[in-house]
């Protein structure tokens, strides 16, 4: 049951900074992530513009 006082309460304490190199991985992290996702984006595309020409040409 939480009465409202801070005694014990270590959620609220402040957290150490982020080093240089954390930043970095971090950073380097979200990078590589969004990257792969842009490639997927990006093949996917391409692989729908391929099927719709050969669907086209097959038409023809």
């Amino acid at each position: 049951m939480c009465d409202g006082s801070k005694v014990g309460d270590i959620s609220n304490t402040a957290e150490e900074p982020e080093g240089r190199m954390q930043r970095f991985r971090r950073r380097m992290r979200e990078w590589q992530i969004r990257q792969q996702v842009a490639r997927g984006l990006a093949y996917g595309a391409g692989s729908g513009a391929v099927s719709l020409i050969m669907l086209w040409v097959q038409t023809r």
